[in-house]
């Protein structure tokens, strides 16, 4: 059974690995292989619910992804979010771009009369790329120290935008930014 649906912004492959990297170094450390396990892919969450349907979001994603252009994005920080999940993610520098971005998104969904929730309103958004997840809080201090050695900033573009349905992780469909096309 779902446990909700989330629309997510995706990377270039060289964004994407670079992401993957510091997954991996995680798992061999033995830290956290949640992600990986739920066959997830590096994103940012753009919108999240447990109640959604997935066919009134593809026309409003189709039609938005087409009128967008690839989005630069550089991850520069790594943070913690403050719940039960103890997340650990790496942070885009939140530009005008990408807000806009957000805002947009925000804005064709609520035309069409889904509601969005606290977490993912525009004016209460936090953007992140998670890189763990369900990490033990007594290795919280060792995963933090793990991913400080990455070389940041991480640059690239996020170049597709989808919907998945979770747990675990199964895409339901994703289009290029500026294309109408469907990957």
């Amino acid at each position: 059974m779902s446990e909700g649906y989330a629309i997510e912004l995706y990377f270039d492959p060289a964004l994407e690995n670079q992401v993957l990297k510091a997954w991996n170094v995680v798992a061999r450390r033995q830290i956290s292989t949640h992600l990986i396990e739920i066959e997830s892919r590096p994103h940012i969450t753009l919108f999240s619910s447990p109640f959604i349907d997935p066919s009134k979001l593809e026309n409003i994603v189709k039609g938005f992804a087409s009128k967008q252009d690839p989005l630069p994005l550089s991850f520069g920080s790594i943070g913690s979010l403050a719940n039960d999940n103890n997340v650990l993610f790496l942070a885009p520098t939140p530009t005008l771009p990408l807000l806009q971005f957000h805002f947009q998104l925000c804005d064709a969904m609520k035309r069409e009369g889904i509601e969005i929730g606290e977490e993912y309103r525009p004016d209460s958004w936090i953007p992140y790329c998670p890189v763990a997840e369900e990490v033990p809080k007594n290795r919280m201090a060792e995963a933090f120290t793990v991913l400080r050695d990455l070389k940041l900033p991480v640059n690239g573009y996020a170049m597709d935008i989808g919907l998945v349905e979770y747990s675990p992780v199964r895409e339901l469909f994703s289009f290029v930014l500026g294309s109408s096309v469907e990957s």
